[in-house]
């Protein structure tokens, strides 16, 4: 797929081999799919505080996210002529090492459906000239990736042409349904982000878990380690090495063999909810990644995970209000909680 060296380049061979390339600014989105040279790019304020996987993710059209991931851990790509991670924030002014690429097994994302596009208009919770928030349905990917064509965010860009620049301001799970919020701009994404780092957007879930939920139990405050399985999936566990992550929670209803709770989480890790639910000892419900014992007979049959970003509050500082838009329980979801 690229022209890549099978090893990490040091210092001395990237700046030898980037000495002739010109530095172009982050407004020219987009490089042709016919293959790229070594790109520098720097980056202006309509891109200042996006992470550098989801900055890659635009500019290399159609490169699966895994290779994405791939060529930074490789340390081919380079911001400030340093190594990164990928969640790194960018800076107004970075220039960022952009490497080669082959056109020819890019992976386009796959066409919208006429069925498609009309479920997703119908989707939509809440519009605005900056933004769409929208109710994902549970086994939807956000994003394309390996054995995916179409993402959530590569089908509502075809939906119209005022939806083409959308981007994601956070994510959720595949299986997880509930309130998305997506920019239609760049200068509502930086807006979002930094709502998201300064920790003032609220979000709320409703999950049902197994068991009896602790009645004395309403945080959970245990840091987070990501770990690879293969090179397309990860698992998160707790251990002292992570990141600090903290969620609230509070039961909302009890049934025999289950417990409807509602998490909020403050921090936004990686699978933070389901890996917390598991900590206490109370997995949730259709998660066969984090459910290790055993559970009640009439719950085995649920395949689904049953996670719901129920509510997404936010501020509009167009409009200077707060938002707050929820999300109704999915059918599948409703019907369970009836039989229980």
């Amino acid at each position: 797929m690229t022209d890549l060296p099978s090893a990490p380049a040091s210092d001395s061979q990237i700046e030898k081999r980037d000495a002739n390339n010109p530095l172009r600014d982050s407004s020219e989105r987009g490089t042709a799919n016919g293959g790229s040279g070594v790109q520098h790019v720097k980056v202006s304020e309509g891109h200042e505080g996006q992470r550098i996987d989801n900055f890659l993710m635009r500019e290399l059209k159609g490169v699966p996210r895994t290779h994405v991931y791939r060529i930074i851990r490789r340390g081919d790509v380079r911001i400030n002529k340093k190594r990164c991670k990928p969640d790194h924030k960018l800076m107004l002014g970075d220039e960022v090492r952009v490497p080669p690429f082959s056109g020819a097994n890019v992976q386009e994302p796959g066409e919208l459906s006429a069925s498609l596009r009309s479920r997703l208009l119908n989707l939509v919770l809440l519009e605005t000239d900056d933004y769409l928030v929208i109710d994902k349905p549970s086994g939807m990917a956000v994003h394309g990736g390996t054995g995916i064509r179409l993402g959530l965010i590569e089908a509502v860009r075809q939906v119209s042409t005022d939806w083409a620049q959308a981007e994601l301001a956070h994510r959720l799970d595949r299986e997880t349904s509930g309130c998305l919020l997506i920019a239609k701009n760049a200068s509502f994404l930086k807006s979002a982000q930094d709502q998201f780092r300064a920790k003032t957007v609220e979000k709320d879930y409703l999950a049902l878990v197994h068991g009896s939920w602790p009645s004395g139990v309403s945080k959970v405050e245990a840091p987070l380690l990501k770990d690879a399985l293969g090179e397309n999936e990860r698992i998160v566990r707790v251990s002292d090495e992570g990141k600090p992550a903290l969620t609230r929670f509070t039961a909302e209803q009890r049934f025999a063999d289950a417990t409807l709770v509602r998490a909020a989480p403050e921090t936004g890790r990686t699978h933070q909810i389901r890996v917390h639910c598991q900590f206490v000892g109370h997995a949730i419900v259709g998660d066969d990644k984090y459910t290790a014992r055993e559970i009640a007979p009439a719950l085995k049959r649920i395949t689904s995970l049953c996670l719901h970003a129920e509510k997404l509050s936010f501020d509009d500082l167009k409009l200077g209000k707060r938002i707050e838009v929820v999300a109704p329980l999915d059918q599948q979801f409703l019907r369970l909680l009836e039989a229980l």
